[in-house]
This record gives C-alpha cells, structure tokens and sequence, in this order.
C-alpha cells in the first residue's frame, strides 16, 4: 500500500512540476526564437555563390531529459501500444534548443546565415527501460560572414 501511495505522489509531482518546466521552456524558446529568426538557418548543402564569405563551424548541444509523470505515461502507453507522443515534445523541445544554441554561436561570430544545418539525436539512458528518458541533441552547421 506504501508504494501505491509513494507512486501515486511521484506521478502527481511529476505531472505538475514536469508541466510546469516544460511551459516555461516552450515560452523561453518561442521569445527567443522571435529574436533568432533574423538569422536564417537552412538545411541546404549549396551556400550562396558569391565566394567573398568566412565560414565557420557553429554547433549547439542540449541535454534534456523527461520528467516522472511522462515516463510513467509513456511506460502504460508501451504497454497497450499507440503512438508515445510525450517524447515528441521532449525531442521538439531538444532540437529548437539546439538551433537556438547554434544559432547563437553563429551570431556571436557575427554571421548573416547558416547553411547545412544537420542534427545528430542520441539517448543517454541506454536501453533499459526502467531509467529516466534522457536525450541529446547536437544541431551544427556552417556559418557565414561577408568580408
């Protein structure tokens, strides 16, 4: 009975406080996307054919893991099967972090855009089910700089 209770308290901890993280990141990266959107970062391996450029290698890294309440959802979802959306906002949220990140970099450098953008998503936690869902995301691409 101890542990019903003990489960049911981290759930209803998780759900809450986990909620409340996850919206305050979404706020921070949409106000923060706002301010970045004047530098655009784009997938395409071509850049621009004027050559007059300084390139530089600009990357961004976060590590972002889920809270008790998703796992816990996640874990009942993968037990009847459907679709686990609650690790699609964790790798959203991972990869516009990343880009922001990068993006930063790449303003400090005083770049006008970024090219070639490519991602790179990896899971911490291994493979045992019975851990934490923690991820990384690892956004680079290649910056340029008029001369």
């Amino acid at each position: 009975m101890d542990q019903i209770l003990i489960v049911a308290v981290l759930v209803s901890l998780g759900y809450f406080f986990g909620r409340r993280a996850e919206k305050k990141h979404f706020i921070s990266l949409i106000e923060r996307e706002k301010v970045m959107n004047q530098l655009p970062a784009m997938a395409s391996r071509m850049p621009p054919q004027d050559n007059r450029y300084e390139q530089k290698l600009v990357s961004g890294n976060v590590v972002i893991a889920n809270d008790y309440f998703k796992t816990f959802v996640a874990g009942l979802r993968n037990l009847f099967g459907g679709k686990i959306s609650t690790y699609e906002t964790l790798l959203d949220r991972g990869r516009r972090e990343a880009v922001l990140r990068m993006k930063d970099q790449a303003q400090q450098f005083g770049a006008e855009l970024v090219f070639n953008v490519k991602y790179e998503t990896s899971s911490i936690s291994g493979q045992d089910s019975r851990k934490m869902p923690i991820i990384e995301v690892h956004a680079y691409g290649t910056a340029l700089k008029k001369l």
